[in-house]
């Protein structure tokens, strides 16, 4: 029985299962269901679309008309300011950095960055060898082109030549004007013959006889004259003659009444103390009282000429005058090199004092970046210097504030550091008359101290500054958006009941003014980011046109005026 229950149970099972095909017909239902729901998404999707299209083009050809509402302000008096703003870097007023011009090795260093010294106060020394020898090369430099320069100076007073003394000319070289003229050349020979001399020997026998300003009397043959002489030298000289006597000098001078001449033969007799005649072991010749060859010192062409023999002359008559063009030259460049020279010598003098260098002045030490022991070359900067009680910063002024900005203004400063802001008040040391360019900005600059006694305001800091160029007090003021510039300047929009006189022509100016407004001129004066200043042209309490304010978010904006838009929800 089980058996039979068993495999009855088991063949029912595939009877069981058959009814599986006949479950499919339901699947298909479900299927037609999904078709249906995609097809109502995309027609419900396309009607938007379209809905969205036509909403679109009833928006963009069917505007509702929109009102602009005029809003208006009225001319009050108040104050306004114009400040100038920017930031620039902190500097020392006063400071000083020594430059090493030659090598050497540092011998001792006796600061450090920090440290406050006094002017005077030592700072270092480095071996010097080589800064001495500068020295020396540069001295010796100077002096040359002093000792050239100096002969140069001489041969150029030496172009006019001019007489010594009183007298007359002979041996006269023939120069013409134009003639080039060389140094050293005798021009002539200029005699005094006012008085001649007459060159005697007598016997030593008669030593104590003749005396200094003795008459005596001079006879010349080819004259056949006798004239008074005086004894005005006597020379104890041992000329021996050839009989064995020793004879001394003795010279005579005589005047001249104008017949005597060089050469011409003479004698003189003097009387001894007991009356008798001395006469002179021989005769002997004239001689001019006194003579010189004239000789150029310096060379040039000739552009005076006044030499003519036996012509009288005075003593400081001109005789010649060259040019001194070629000296003039060799002069103006001879003083260009030793500028130089001198130049260079005081550089090295002051690269000497480098060496063992003292503060040139009082203040604080930025940096000194000598070592002990340490080699250091040409060109190195050793130390830096400065006087921090007094720092500078350069503002930049806009051209239309420059006039306003005068020194003694005050500038407020601030400076951000590890302490959060600080801030400073500085006034304006100077303002520059120049304008600068840069990067497309015109500007003046300006420069602000700001004292610093306690040290807080850092060197090299960017800080920022500002301050009042200019401000009006009780002054009339508007919103800046009021006013209006055209080519006929700058106006405002007025309301009126009928056309003020001065009102321009709109339709010339090509703007639109609002019903009941009239476009009037006015002068301008200071303005901030809201108010204007209006120096002329309206009254306090005028009501003037300010913008339009639309709805539905559409906006209409008139020349240099705003819009306020008002969207309806």
């Amino acid at each position: 029985m089980d058996e039979q229950t068993s495999a009855a149970v088991l063949e029912e099972k595939p009877a069981a299962e058959a009814p599986k095909p006949a479950a499919e017909p339901p699947k298909k239902k479900r299927r037609k269901k999904k078709k249906a729901v995609k097809v109502i998404i995309t027609v419900a999707v396309i009607l938007v679309v379209l809905g969205g299209v036509a909403f679109g083009m009833y928006a963009l050809f069917h505007k509702d008309k929109t009102e602009n509402k005029v809003m208006t302000d009225t001319v009050m008096r108040g104050s306004i300011q114009s400040t100038v703003t920017g930031s620039g870097v902190t500097k020392a007023k006063d400071s000083a950095t020594i430059t090493l011009s030659s090598g050497g090795t540092v011998l001792d260093v006796y600061v450090k960055d920090g440290d406050m010294v006094m002017e005077g106060d030592p700072l270092y020394s480095i071996d010097s060898t080589e800064a001495l020898a500068a020295v020396d090369t540069a001295q010796k430099t100077v002096d040359n082109y002093q000792k050239q320069l100096k002969g140069l100076n001489n041969a150029y007073q030496y172009l006019t030549v001019t007489a010594d003394f009183s007298g007359t000319l002979i041996d006269t070289t023939k120069i013409k004007v134009g003639d080039a003229v060389a140094s050293g050349t005798k021009i002539a020979t200029l005699v005094d013959d006012s008085k001649m001399k007459l060159v005697l020997y007598f016997s030593y026998a008669y030593q104590n006889d003749i005396k200094k300003g003795q008459t005596a009397a001079v006879s010349v043959p080819s004259t056949m004259n006798q004239l008074n002489g005086t004894v005005s030298e006597i020379n104890y000289v041992k000329k021996v003659t050839a009989e064995g006597s020793k004879l001394f000098q003795v010279v005579i001078t005589v005047d001249n009444p104008g017949a005597l001449t060089a050469d011409m033969g003479a004698s003189a007799t003097l009387a001894g103390a007991n009356g008798e005649t001395i006469y002179p072991y021989e005769a002997g010749k004239l001689e001019w009282n006194r003579s010189s060859d004239i000789v150029t010192k310096a060379g040039g062409d000739a552009n005076l000429v006044h030499l003519l023999d036996y012509d009288q002359v005075s003593a400081g008559e001109t005789l010649l005058r060259m040019d001194a063009e070629d000296n003039d030259d060799q002069v103006a460049s001879l003083e260009n090199q030793l500028k130089s020279a001198q130049d260079a010598l005081q550089k090295a003098q002051d690269n000497l004092k480098n060496f063992n260098a003292v503060s040139p002045m009082s203040g604080t030490v930025l940096s000194c970046s000598l070592v002990p022991g340490e080699k250091v070359e040409s060109g190195r900067v050793a130390i830096s210097i400065a006087d921090t009680s007094i720092m500078t910063v350069e503002a930049q002024i806009d051209e239309i504030n420059v006039s306003y900005v005068k020194t003694g203004m005050p500038v407020m400063i601030n400076q951000w550091s590890k302490n959060g802001q600080e801030s400073f008040t500085g006034i304006v040391e100077s303002v520059s008359l120049e304008g600068k360019f840069e990067n497309g900005v015109s500007f003046f600059p300006a420069i602000v101290r700001v004292d610093n006694m306690d040290g807080r305001l850092l060197t090299g800091m960017y800080v920022d500054y500002s301050l009042v160029a200019s401000q009006s007090d009780n002054t009339l003021m508007v919103p800046v958006q009021a006013v209006r510039y055209t080519e006929s300047g700058a106006c405002l929009f007025i309301q009126a009941d009928q056309k003020p006189d001065n009102a321009l022509d709109t339709s010339t100016l090509g703007i639109e003014v609002p019903e009941g407004f009239y476009a009037v001129p006015v002068t301008v004066g200071l303005s901030d980011n809201s108010s204007a200043e209006i120096i002329s042209g309206v009254e306090e309490g005028a009501v003037i046109f300010t913008q339009f304010m639309t709805d539905n978010g559409n906006s209409s904006m008139m020349n240099g005026g705003t819009s306020i838009a008002i969207a309806r929800g």
